[in-house]
């Protein structure tokens, strides 16, 4: 699962349905594999707009 999250968040455009096998065979299923996007996906996001705005960096100063 982590090799996979991984590769989502440096190089999502390289997921192939080997990669998703290989979750099937660790045990998930389709919807294992879908939350685990999903969860994914959305801290990649957050993380990219909290950085763009500068959170957490002890210049910011809005």
């Amino acid at each position: 699962m982590l090799t996979y999250t991984e590769k989502l968040t440096r190089h999502a455009y390289q997921i192939t349905p080997e990669d998703l096998e290989t979750l099937r065979a660790a045990g998930l299923d389709d919807t294992g594999i879908l939350q685990v996007n999903l969860i994914a996906s959305w801290f990649n996001y957050i993380n990219r707009v909290a950085d763009g705005l500068g959170v957490g960096r002890a210049t910011m100063s809005l």
